[in-house]
């Protein structure tokens, strides 16, 4: 099998696209930590935001990666999955583990950055930790229903990984677990949704997740409590930061009734619109409430 054919059948297979979903949320983090009080200062900004950019690209590639190669077995028996790269043949494990460890030289090479051209130590110190919560992730279904919050924590300490790559002390700010604390609840609600597809598989294999340990109605209500409760999370964020403005006002309107769509249309048609429910409306959220969150820190719209 070619360098190229690998790489094409890799990409498809963790689709980078779905960056989207966490990375808006690291941006305004680190736009979190980086305002001042006469505004944003964009002119120094620009390098350490490419500098996150690289580092939640590569960070998510490495955990992909690990999910499809500790699952590989599990996927070929899952009527769903059994087309994903590895268990199709069109990847092999070894092809998967070595650009595993070249996304972990890349993850390491951003961290390394923050240290020698911006004194920030912080990256550096904390890779590991932070690549082995994001690697491990896959075997969490295999012994606890809160895989789900896994997930959920594994895309939430993006917000404030990139405040403390910005500026340390912005971990003092409310703001910055206000707006982590909406993409926990966020993520391991609409994960909770997405594992409604493989409840017989889930069983079958021993897997432990929501719909499969509590059932698919209790699992449900317990979405949308943690979505409820995600709004919750951004009013507080909204209070906290004034300078999020009108537009983070209106976004998290927008994202209300984009939550809303979500669980009525899972309610109507179950999981047979997953590509709607899954990937167009929660990518919708992120990239709503990071840009207007931005736009509002910026002095637009105020």
């Amino acid at each position: 099998m070619s360098v190229s054919a690998s790489l094409q059948a890799a990409a498809s297979d963790i689709k980078l696209h779905h960056s989207v979903f966490a990375l808006p949320f690291a941006l305004l983090g680190a736009c979190l930590a980086a305002v001042q009080p006469q505004g944003m200062p964009w002119s120094g900004v620009a390098g350490p935001l490419a500098l996150i950019v690289g580092c939640m690209v590569s960070a998510r590639t490495v955990a992909m990666l690990a999910n499809r190669i500790m699952d590989a077995g599990i996927d070929a028996r899952n009527p769903r999955t059994v087309t994903r790269a590895i268990p199709s043949g069109r990847l092999s494990r070894r092809a998967a583990l070595i650009m595993a460890f070249v996304s972990v030289m890349a993850f390491e090479a951003c961290t390394l950055a923050f240290a020698i051209l911006l004194g920030n130590v912080w990256p550096l110190i904390l890779q590991v930790p932070v690549l082995l919560w994001l690697v491990l992730y896959p075997l969490a279904k295999r012994f606890t229903w809160l895989c789900h919050a896994w997930l959920g924590a594994s895309l939430a300490m993006s917000v404030p990984a990139a405040a403390l790559a910005i500026r340390p002390e912005s971990l003092a700010q409310p703001v910055v677990w206000w707006v982590a604390g909406m993409v926990l609840l966020w993520v391991t609600g609409f994960d909770v949704i997405y594992a409604l597809q493989d409840v017989e598989t889930d069983r079958r294999e021993g897997l432990q997740s929501m719909p499969a340990r509590l059932g698919v109605p209790a699992s449900l209500w317990i979405s949308r409590v943690m979505h409820g409760l995600a709004v919750v999370c951004l009013w507080q964020a909204w209070i906290a930061e004034p300078r999020l403005g009108l537009p983070f006002a209106f976004a998290i309107v927008l994202v209300t009734a984009v939550l809303v769509l979500e669980h009525a249309t899972v309610h109507r048609w179950g999981t047979s619109r997953m590509a709607l429910t899954f990937f167009t409306l929660n990518g919708i959220v992120s990239i709503v409430l990071g840009t207007a969150g931005i736009l509002g820190l910026a002095g637009l719209g105020r």
